[in-house]
């Protein structure tokens, strides 16, 4: 199993623009508005959305109870962004997506194995026990759907285009259900009811039959799957699938698929904070466009990652640390930023911001320093100019030079010019999401650095933090409009006949102390 699995997000209809919807806790959905995808058709409440989309985003969260309408992955407008051949370009791959059979309507997959993976000429992705090259993905939109084909010279994957039968379901909509008769309590599991035999299978693989031959294969030499309810048939074929025929969907990383995937394999590294608990944090922090966004990002750079994402490449992202190290950011290079954005995300210390805020004079004796080491160095320039100029063969640059020159890297330190714009304005915002510090000592030390009428988020794992913190910032009269929210999500699972609310859900999503900051005259 990958180190780094990343959940599967949802997929709306990105050619329409569709009215917000008034919430209401239960509605039974309209088939006609419900084509096949990757998922079962489900329907999460959300606070607010993660942030704009980008052209080709696949994922979306839409407020409270309103239910999603996508299509299948195959369907999807080829105007996305395509998959570069170079580069480190993370993706997301979904194995096994089934399609949906005639007559059974949408299918039920609860166990897909979502990866990161970094797309390559010469990298590959290891499906069940083989390693399969990731070359035929070059060029193709994100929401590509590929299936493991054999052939004469081996398995490989290769895309599935649109095929008719999918055409029609995308025509005349939602197949209707039959009405059914049949039940399962006749059949005996005994492993007796299939006839071919593993070597069976084998030589028709030799024989380079394709996984859908032998899963047909399978199913008309299996003397109990006409006896099977509707229901049962398409649980048989959706596991001879993962076995004979898996599909890989190539999925775009975004900060919901991200949150959803780590909560559920690796809680504890991005503390335990929920999708839409991060929606709350960013919605709470009025994090928008050409804003200055303090963070404290102790949760794998998920928080620091979902801010970027929202801003758009505008305005500043400072992740803060209060220790001698900066904290990791691994989860953001799963974003696939762009240079632009890169150069947005920017460290800095609070010993640095607090050293520039609060000793001017050790800056004054900077500039000084500085502007005499340039003087010095124009001397030297105008001297080495009145030597005559001697003509050389210049050499090609170096490897070291060469190296020199990197690409914009996300979590540089910040430069001076822009500490001194914070000095003088102060952030916009703030964020915290640090469970291993001291909730309000980290407050109390950043609250300064805020301007005047800031919002704040705080998100801790434990109410009793945030309830000690709230007292103190009453007592001290630094915040007005302090609240402790606990969010609360329910996921639905939307199905012919067969809605509910999903059996694994998480009941716990953290806690949120907002709040904003206000100008106390006293404590001057």
């Amino acid at each position: 199993m990958p180190s780094d699995p990343l959940s599967l997000s949802l997929s709306p209809r990105p050619d329409t623009a569709e009215p917000q919807e008034k919430a209401f806790p239960f509605r039974a959905p309209d088939p006609q508005n419900f084509l096949p995808t990757a998922q079962e058709h489900v329907r999460k409440p959300v606070p607010r959305r993660l942030g704009p989309e980008p052209q080709g985003h696949l994922g979306r969260v839409q407020r409270l109870a309103g239910h999603q309408r996508r299509r299948p992955p195959g369907l999807l407008p080829a105007h996305r962004e395509l998959v570069r051949g170079f580069g480190n370009l993370t993706a997301l791959f979904v194995f096994s997506i089934p399609m949906r059979m005639p007559g059974v309507g949408s299918v039920v997959n609860r166990r897909l194995v979502v990866v990161f993976g970094v797309l390559g000429l010469c990298r590959t992705l290891k499906i069940g026990k083989k390693n399969y090259s990731l070359r035929p993905l070059i060029g193709c939109p994100f929401g590509s759907l590929f299936q493991v084909e054999y052939g004469a010279e081996g398995s490989k994957l290769s895309r599935l285009l649109e095929s008719a039968e999918v055409s029609n379901i995308q025509e005349n909509g939602d197949y209707q259900l039959v009405e059914e008769h049949r039940d399962n309590r006749e059949l005996v599991d005994n492993n007796k009811a299939q006839s071919l035999s593993g070597e069976d299978i084998e030589e028709l693989r030799r024989q380079g039959a394709t996984g859908d031959k032998i899963i047909e294969a399978l199913i008309a030499n299996s003397a109990t799957f006409e006896k099977k309810t509707a229901f049962s048939q398409e649980k048989y074929r959706l596991k001879k699938q993962k076995k004979y025929a898996p599909r890989v969907l190539l999925r775009r990383p975004v900060a919901r698929s991200i949150c959803e995937t780590y909560f559920t394999k690796y809680p504890a590294r991005i503390g335990f904070m929920r999708v839409d608990t991060l929606s709350l944090l960013l919605s709470m922090a009025n994090v928008a466009a050409n804003s200055d966004i303090l963070v404290v990002d102790m949760v794998g750079g998920l928080l620091t990652g979902a801010v970027a994402e929202r801003m758009g490449g505008s305005g500043y992202v400072c992740n803060m640390y209060l220790e001698s190290s900066p904290y990791p950011m691994d989860i953001v290079r799963m974003f696939n930023f762009s240079d632009e954005i890169c150069k947005r995300i920017v460290r800095t210390s609070l010993s640095d911001l607090c050293s520039v805020q609060n000793d001017p004079s050790e800056q004054m004796g900077h500039d000084v320093s500085v502007t005499a080491n340039a003087s010095d160095e124009q001397m030297c320039s105008h001297e080495t100019l009145t030597e005559p100029a001697v003509m050389e063969e210049i050499a090609p640059p170096s490897q070291n030079e060469i190296s020199k020159c990197k690409i914009p890297k996300a979590g540089d330190k910040a430069s001076q010019e822009t500490i001194d714009l914070w000095k003088a304005n102060g952030f916009s915002s703030l964020i915290v999401a640090a469970p291993e510090l001291d909730t309000w000592n980290t407050v109390k030390d950043l609250m300064p650095h805020l301007s005047h009428s800031a919002p704040f988020a705080i998100y801790h794992q434990y109410v009793q933090p945030l309830a000690t913190c709230m007292h103190n910032l009453q007592i001290e009269k630094m915040a007005v409009g302090l609240q402790i929210s606990e969010p609360w999500l329910r996921e639905y699972q939307v199905l012919p006949s067969r809605t509910h609310p999903c059996m694994q859900m998480s009941a716990f999503g953290g806690y949120i102390l907002s709040g904003v900051k206000i100008c106390n005259p006293e404590s001057t």
